[in-house]
C-alpha cells in the first residue's frame, strides 16, 4: 500500500537528486534535499486538509489530482509562479524574467522578495477564510470545545467570517503604513498593493469555494433523489444527470484544491530563497516535496485516517489559521520558516494524540467492541 501510494514520489526523489548532481555537483544534491524536507514539513497540514476534500471525489478525479494537479503544483507554483511574480512586479516580459532568474539570481531574488507583501496578503486572506469558515461552523465533533462551541454560535451571524477577514486585512495594511511613516518613508503604493492583493485572495476564496460548495450540495441533492427513485423503480435518466453533475462538482472541488495548494505553497517558495536563489534547484527541491504532499493526501484518504482520527482535520485547520496570521505578519516583519513549520507540526501532532485518547476512551466505555464513529459528540479538551 505504501509503495503503491508513494511509488511516484520515491521515483521523482531519485530522479530529482540525480538531476541535482548533474546540474551542480554534490552541493546541489544537499540543497535540493534540504528544500524537499522544508516543503514537506511546511505542507503536512496541507495534505490533511486536501484529504478532507479529496475523499469526496471519485477515483477518476483523484487520479487527475495526482497527475494534472502535480504538474500544476510542481511546474506552476514552484517554477512558473515566482517568474510570473517577478515579471508583474518588475513590469517586464516573461522571457526577460526567465533570463533574469538564470543569469542574475540575486536580482531575481530581490524582486521576488519585494513582491512578498502582495503574495502574503493574497495567500494569508485565502487561508484565513478557510480557517474562519471552519471554526464558525456548527459541527457534531468538537476538539477544543471551550473555543469551538461559542465560536460556532457566533458563526450564525451572516458574513461574519468575511467581516473579520476584512478587518484583519485593514489592520495589516495600516501596520504597513504606520511602519513606513515611522521610518520617514512614503509607502502608499505598498499599502494599496496589500489591500488589493488581500481583497483578491478573499474574492478568489468566495468564488472558487462558493462554486465548489454549490455543486457539492447539488450533487448530494441529486443523489438523494436518485436513491428515492431507485426504491420506487423510477430511474429514467437519473444516472446520466447525476454523473454529469458529479463531474461539475468534482471539477470545482479540484479547482478549490489547486488554489488551496497554491496558497500553502507561498511560504515554501518564499522560504526557499533562504536556502538558495537558483531557480533550477528550487524547482527540483520544492517539486520533490510537492510530490510527497500529494501522495500523503491520497494515503490519508485511502487509509480512512481522517475517519479514524477525527481531530486531525481540526488540527490542520488551526495550523491553517496560524499560517494565515503568520503570512500577514510577514508583510511587515520577518519570521523564520522553522517557526511556521513547527507550529503546524505541533498542532497536528496534538490533534492526533487527542484523537488516539478519544478512541481509547470510547473503546474502554464500549468494552473494546465499539466503533469510535458511534460517538457523535466529543468531550473535547
Amino acid at each position: 500500500m505504501v509503495l503503491k501510494t508513494f511509488g511516484w514520489s520515491f521515483a521523482v526523489t531519485v530522479l530529482g537528486l540525480i538531476a541535482a548532481v548533474f546540474y551542480d555537483g554534490w552541493a546541489a544534491f544537499g540543497v535540493v534535499a534540504i528544500l524537499a524536507i522544508l516543503e514537506i514539513s511546511l505542507s503536512f497540514d496541507n495534505a490533511v486538509v486536501n484529504a478532507g476534500v479529496l475523499k469526496k471525489m471519485n477515483a477518476f478525479w483523484q487520479k487527475i489530482f495526482l497527475t494534472v494537479g502535480v504538474l500544476i503544483a510542481v511546474f506552476g507554483m514552484r517554477l512558473v509562479f515566482p517568474v510570473v511574480i517577478v515579471a508583474i512586479s518588475a513590469k517586464m516580459g516573461p522571457v526577460e524574467a526567465v533570463d533574469l532568474a538564470f543569469n542574475q539570481p540575486d536580482r531575481y531574488q530581490q524582486l521576488v522578495t519585494d513582491a512578498h507583501p502582495s503574495i502574503a496578503a493574497f495567500g494569508g486572506m485565502f487561508l484565513l477564510m478557510i480557517f474562519l469558515d471552519f471554526i464558525f461552523e456548527e459541527r457534531d465533533i468538537q476538539w477544543l470545545r471551550w473555543i469551538e462551541r461559542p465560536l460556532a454560535k457566533l458563526g450564525k451571524v451572516d458574513m461574519l467570517s468575511v467581516c473579520i477577514a476584512l478587518i484583519v486585512l485593514l489592520v495589516a495594511s495600516m501596520t504597513v503604513a504606520v511602519h513606513a511613516h515611522q521610518h520617514g518613508g512614503v509607502h502608499v503604493d505598498k499599502q494599496a498593493t496589500v489591500l488589493l492583493a488581500g481583497v483578491g485572495g478573499l474574492i478568489t476564496y468566495l468564488i472558487v469555494g462558493g462554486l465548489s460548495s454549490f455543486f457539492e450540495n447539488r450533487l448530494e441533492e441529486e443523489e438523494e433523489r436518485e436513491h428515492e427513485a431507485e426504491e420506487q423503480a423510477k430511474r429514467e435518466g437519473k444516472p446520466q444527470s447525476a454523473v454529469l453533475l458529479a463531474g461539475k462538482a468534482a471539477f470545482f472541488m479540484f479547482l478549490y484544491l489547486e488554489v488551496l495548494d497554491a496558497s500553502f505553497s507561498f511560504d515554501g517558495v518564499i522560504g526557499a530563497f533562504a536556502v538558495t536563489n537558483d531557480i533550477v534547484m528550487m524547482a527540483l527541491g520544492l517539486g520533490i516535496g510537492a510530490m510527497y504532499v500529494r501522495s500523503l493526501t491520497v494515503y490519508l484518504v485511502r487509509q480512512g485516517t481522517l475517519d479514524d482520527y477525527v481531530y486531525l482535520e481540526h488540527g490542520a485547520h488551526y495550523a491553517i489559521g496560524a499560517l494565515a496570521v503568520l503570512l500577514l505578519i510577514t508583510i511587515q516583519y520577518e519570521i523564520n520558516e522553522v517557526i511556521t513549520g513547527l507550529i503546524g507540526v505541533v498542532l497536528i501532532a496534538w490533534s492526533f494524540l487527542s484523537s488516539v485518547r478519544r478512541n481509547r476512551r470510547i473503546a474502554a466505555e464500549e468494552g473494546g467492541s465499539g466503533s469510535p464513529d458511534k460517538a457523535q459528540v466529543s468531550s473535547g479538551v
